[in-house]
């Protein structure tokens, strides 16, 4: 999270086009965690590091209160502009807590100051474009209080997606129950309520730091032609993994390449480097896929009675019916074999007139069919028959297909 919030402040560079069209190097920073997991301190420690940083919550700011607002004046009566949180952190960061507690409505309205980084006013005749070049570093709550591994990153924070995409960065913390680091922590603490400033002895002071933040953002650093490469190839596999499993924490876009081209800018800035070398893109990526946080589901587990064990080829020798007992299948390969028999029995009605349905032992083997080269042996092949039958059986009992 440190390297994270330490790029955002070195951030990328800004760019126009030769149609006057601007391409922001900001980077914005959504930090999601359990509670206690000290989110509000890395805002509050951004807001008083940088000198043009706002601090505002979520809960208690408004559309108006964070772009801008039209206000009548007293004593001339005639319409003022008044600027929002977002414009006061022009060419700085904007730090926004309890993210997760703003409305939708609020929400939709730092759309455009996230990605063109301007916020337009149509009201009481004014008509105005307002420059908002800030930084975003958002903290948000999951929605049950605590964070679920077996959700994704869009089910556990109240964020719509278009909020979401516009994000470089998302970084999940987690509260774990862990003998050394919950030591660790305990020490520090009681350390620090005892010794007060004494306790931490960083080795470099607040000033030294805002020196080099302000010396590295004078740095602006080119990409080679090998670096280029790579960015490339990076996004295109990142592209294939997402369309590939399904199980990212949000898709990957063309915003995400333009998060890695950023990444790697401010990674060279950091190094105080003038070229991004493969090594900043290498970093870039490794930082953005932390973001890709992937599900944790739980197997799926059906309980098999004695006619699906003598359905099933590994049962067929045997001299007994089996007793009773749970299967379990892999999350992954349950998800397989349910979109495939699915995407048949969808075939197969809309080629029927009549309501006939399919057979089980049918449906079995167009399954079994269709995965035949890549079964290597016939234990394999008894294990897909017997996996194919329990999802079929878990999808009319427990499912209601």
């Amino acid at each position: 999270v440190k390297r994270g919030l330490l790029l955002q402040m070195l951030g990328g560079v800004h760019k126009r086009t030769r149609e006057g069209m601007r391409l922001r190097g900001d980077i914005n920073v959504c930090v999601v965690g359990d509670p206690g997991t000290a989110k509000s301190q890395f805002l509050k420690y951004v807001a008083g590091f940088l000198p043009r940083a706002v601090f505002t919550s979520g809960k208690a700011s408004s559309a108006a209160g964070l772009t801008a607002s039209v206000v009548k004046d007293d004593e001339t009566g005639e319409f003022t502009i008044e600027a929002g949180a977002l414009m006061l952190a022009d060419h700085g960061v904007c730090c926004i807590d309890e993210f997760d507690k703003m409305d939708i409505v609020d929400q939709v309205a730092i759309h455009e100051a996230m990605e063109q980084q301007t916020i337009s006013i149509a009201k009481a005749g004014i008509h105005a474009t307002l420059n908002a070049r800030c930084s975003i570093l958002a903290a948000a709550n999951p929605v049950g209080g605590r964070y679920d591994r077996r959700l994704t990153l869009r089910q556990n924070v109240a964020m719509s997606a278009p909020i979401m995409s516009r994000f470089d960065l998302f970084f999940v913390v987690l509260d774990d129950a862990s003998e050394t680091s919950d030591y660790n922590t305990a020490r520090h603490i009681v350390s620090v309520h005892q010794l007060r400033d004494a306790a931490v002895t960083p080795p470099f002071g607040p000033a030294a730091l805002r020196r080099f933040v302000r010396f590295a953002r004078a740095i602006q650093p080119t990409l080679r032609e090998d670096s280029a490469r790579l960015l490339w190839q990076s996004y295109r596999n990142l592209r294939q993994d997402d369309a590939g499993t399904g199980r990212s924490a949000y898709r990957i876009t063309v915003r995400q390449l333009e998060s890695l081209i950023r990444l790697s800018e401010a990674l060279a800035r950091a190094h105080c480097a003038d070229i991004i070398t493969p090594d900043h893109v290498r970093e870039a990526v490794r930082l953005l896929r932390r973001s890709i946080v992937h599900v944790e589901m739980d197997d799926i587990e059906v309980q098999a009675d004695a006619e699906d064990a003598m359905d099933a080829t590994s049962a067929l020798e045997a001299d007994e019916p089996e007793p009773t007992r749970a299967i379990n299948i892999k999350r992954d390969d349950f998800e397989r074999i349910r979109a495939m028999l699915a995407m048949h029995l969808h075939e197969a009605s809309t080629r029927s007139e009549d309501d006939e349905g399919v057979r089980r032992e049918d449906l079995v083997e167009w399954y079994l069919s269709q995965r035949e080269d890549a079964l290597a042996d016939e234990e394999a092949f008894a294990r897909e028959d017997q996996h194919a039958r329990m999802v079929i059986k878990y999808m009319s009992t427990v499912e209601g297909c």
